[in-house]
């Protein structure tokens, strides 16, 4: 087993790291990582694990190389495995060989995690095909990072410039105006094709479509910077016909996801798929939360409950574990039925291969109200509702009043208001703001009017839509003089994110 791990985290999006990656990440003891890796990648972590940041830019190295090379060895030699996190491929442009070098030297044991180098992803992303056979044939990869005080390159642009093929430049925008000339001295002709991919395959992405004698003027018009990847060749004009990436619905807007942070990754990806930049700005945070002298109570009479009635993927979790940890067995809940507001809450129950008798399309708790009450059976039946603090008390009531049935409460999770006054996220979105906010609860919109200070948007920063998952969170933000921009007509997280792209298409039509 290795001691060092030296591993590609890929170009940007998190979902082009590989498996093999993603599995170190979350059992290392130490990870040490530049400054382009992807944040999301440091939430894979396990707890306790110890985070350096190491990351250069072109007028700021935060440690010396030489530094970086000291603390790996001296971590690996203190018995911690460590992830070398890097940019890209460790090996290409990213001083990986170095590093394997000075560990192979010290007797320290290493392995190399290959990644998605950055002119492979930023031609994809971009639609460029980097080989053709109507126009490339060869690819060459070259490193325009040179010190501006040299008169020399010790790359030969000359040269490269009469090869012919797809010529990808990394680290090029510093030094642009004398790569280009040094490429136009060599005989590469003003007209061939020429593209700049900033920030690829990450949802700021822009990409420019030129020529190598327009290439420094267009860039400085765009006002495009680092980090980005400049492609030259005859194939860079394919991509006007193939280019997929910027052409997603909801490329270019920020979407405000305000769920607690373990909730958020659904409702992320949805819209990360549809092109969105997704700002998580984790409004509650939910904690398993038992009484447990009700709990005893409940579960000593356990096996004479009809139903089990969940109204939150958290309340289903937590009850269920909480069975198990007991009981040892599912089978202690006896004759017990299940009744579940949202398709969430019922996966969460189907997990311990349990079945879901009532789940309403609506997932409203007046509609599982609704629901239960139309079955016509409930009279003397004895219910226990399972909720966390924030939990309407109108189904129990209801279930009470007009099905007539014995109905328990078990109170196994609670929400709390997070502290929104230091998280960067909060600071992004004051900036600059968005172009909506999801909301999926009315205990979010009440976090976010609690915690209003924190997320005043500043002089031009973009006001977003409010948007509402169903009813009761509309309802939340009206009683706090909310605009509800959006409310999704559908109640689950693939109704609101459709309602939200319908909305924000239609308003840019």
């Amino acid at each position: 087993m290795a001691s060092v791990y030296l591993v590609g985290a890929g170009p940007g999006d998190p979902g082009l790291v590989t498996l093999r990656a993603r599995d170190l990440i979350a059992r290392c003891d130490v990870l040490v990582y530049d400054r382009l890796v992807n944040p999301e990648l440091r939430n894979w972590v396990k707890l306790g694990c110890e985070l350096i940041y190491v990351g250069k830019d072109p007028h700021l190295h935060a440690i010396p190389q030489d530094d970086i090379e000291d603390l790996i060895v001296a971590r690996a030699k203190a018995g911690k495995i460590v992830v070398r996190l890097k940019g890209g491929d460790p090996f290409i442009f990213g001083r990986g060989g170095e590093e394997a070098q000075r560990l192979a030297r010290d007797g320290v044991l290493f392995e190399i995690v290959p990644g998605v180098t950055a002119a492979l992803a930023a031609a994809s992303y971009a639609g460029i095909p980097l080989t053709h056979r109507d126009f490339a044939s060869s690819l060459c990869f070259i490193t325009g990072h040179e010190n501006p005080e040299k008169h020399e390159f010790r790359v030969d642009f000359k040269k490269f410039a009469t090869l012919g093929g797809t010529l990808c430049l990394y680290m090029a925008m510093g030094q642009l105006d004398r790569i280009v000339g040094e490429l136009r001295a060599g005989g590469l002709a003003a007209e061939t094709p020429a593209a700049v991919v900033q920030w690829a395959t990450t949802p700021q992405q822009k990409t420019l479509f030129t020529t190598l004698g327009e290439l420094v003027a267009a860039v400085a018009k765009a006002g495009l910077g680092a980090p980005a990847v400049i492609i030259i060749g005859a194939a860079v004009k394919a991509a006007q016909n193939i280019s997929w990436f910027e052409q997603r619905p909801l490329f270019g807007r920020r979407i405000v996801v305000p769920r607690a942070r373990e909730q958020a990754g659904e409702l992320r990806h949805k819209f990360e798929e549809l092109g969105a930049e997704v700002l998580e700005l984790p409004l509650i945070e939910i904690k398993p939360d038992l009484d447990v002298k009700v709990a005893d109570e409940v579960f000593s009479e356990l096996a004479t409950y009809e139903w089990g009635v969940f109204t939150s993927p958290h309340g289903a979790k937590y009850f269920l574990e909480e069975v198990l940890r007991r009981c040892k067995d599912v089978r202690a809940l006896g004759p017990m039925k299940f009744a579940c507001l949202g398709p969430a809450t019922a996966r969460e129950v189907e997990k311990f291969s349990l079945e879901v008798t009532v789940l309403p399309k609506t997932s409203t708790s007046t509609a599982l109200a609704d629901d239960l009450i139309a079955l016509g059976s409930l009279e003397h039946l004895r219910i226990l509702v399972v909720t966390g603090t924030r939990n309407r008390e109108d189904l129990p009531a209801r279930l009470e009043k007009e099905a007539l049935a014995i109905v328990d409460c078990l109170q196994v999770y609670r929400t709390d208001f997070t502290d929104l006054s230091k998280n960067p996220a909060a600071e992004k979105f004051r900036t600059l703001g968005a172009d909506a906010i999801a909301f999926t609860s009315a205990s979010t919109v009440e976090s976010l009017i609690h915690q209003a200070r924190h997320v005043v948007l500043a002089p031009g920063a973009r006001r977003p839509l409010s948007c509402a998952i169903g009813p009761l969170t509309a309802a939340a933000l009206r009683e706090h003089k909310m605009p509800v921009d959006v409310e999704a007509p559908e109640h689950s997280l693939d109704g609101l994110v459709q309602a939200i792209k319908r909305k924000i298409i239609a308003e840019n039509k």
